[in-house]
């Protein structure tokens, strides 16, 4: 039986830390018989730089890792996002709220809930259609329409807490309420994006940290409602610093570049992540 086929997709937005390194290793590591892939997910053009992905290019070439040419990007794709969101605008409305707005409209004492997009959007503008859509409205999924479309909602586990998990329309609309899939001058936000890029790569296994496993059910929605093949999903620990926080970017002394000036060896990045 061939092995999974699945990608690496980091933001060309800085340095790549050990955190990366683990996520980069693990992904060849579980396309044993299969495939490893590489996407640069460069939507946010205010951030990303050329230098940075020449230097993922380079950090994983020196990591010993191999992926297939050309390399998919965001950034060419907005066709394929496009298409996406016109299948799903029977499922989505126009939102000219602001964070401001949302938090005014959280204050009550027994509002505030936290989902995987910080504050679960109160449902301000889900009266609007999109006939009332202004230039700056972002596109937002009703859940609640969306989950009355599909009869369940499940996904493979094959990293953490193994196993099938199922979510109910109560999971969904409390806990992850209605995200926001595109915004007006920055094109398809992360949920629709990597559910697109994943199908029209073929991946079968997407394999990322835990941090994304609150989002993973948002994915699988999507994939549904969009007629999409179903992904199984690998959700790996998290290299952390001395104080248990999780690495980001602006680690610099964590950076793999900064281990390889020093002299370390792919060899030695692998035991510094436990692998």
């Amino acid at each position: 039986m061939a092995g999974p086929v699945t990608r690496f997709a980091p933001s060309p937005t800085g340095p790549l830390h050990l955190g990366h390194a683990f996520s980069a290793l693990t992904v060849w590591d579980r396309a044993q018989g299969g495939a490893a892939l590489l996407r640069i997910e460069d939507m946010d053009q205010s951030r990303a730089r050329p230098e940075w992905e020449a230097q993922i290019y380079d950090d994983l070439a020196w990591l010993g890792l191999d992926w297939p040419r050309p390399v998919m990007r965001q950034s060419d794709r907005s066709t394929a996002y496009d298409v996406a969101l016109a299948t799903l605008a029977p499922f989505t409305y126009p939102c000219r709220c602001t964070r401001a707005d949302i938090r005014a409209a959280l204050s009550a004492p027994q509002e505030g809930a936290m989902g995987p997009d910080g504050l679960i959007y109160p449902g301000t503008c889900r009266h609007r259609t999109w006939d009332e859509a202004g230039p700056d409205d972002a596109t937002r999924l009703d859940m609640g329409r969306a989950m009355a479309a599909v009869a369940s909602l499940s996904f493979v586990e094959t990293g953490m807490n193994a196993g099938e998990h199922r979510f109910d329309a109560r999971h969904m609309i409390r806990q992850v309420g209605d995200v926001i899939l595109a915004r007006r001058g920055m094109g398809a936000a992360y949920h629709l994006a990597v559910v697109v890029d994943d199908a029209a790569q073929g991946v079968t296994e997407a394999v990322r940290g835990a941090d994304l496993a609150e989002a993973t059910p948002i994915h699988v929605l999507l994939a549904r409602l969009l007629d999409l093949p179903p992904v199984a999903f690998h959700h790996h620990r998290l290299i952390r610093d001395d104080h248990g926080r999780r690495l980001a970017k602006r680690d610099d002394a964590r950076a793999i570049a900064t281990f390889r000036a020093e002299g370390a060896t792919p060899a030695d990045i692998r035991r510094m992540v436990g692998l």
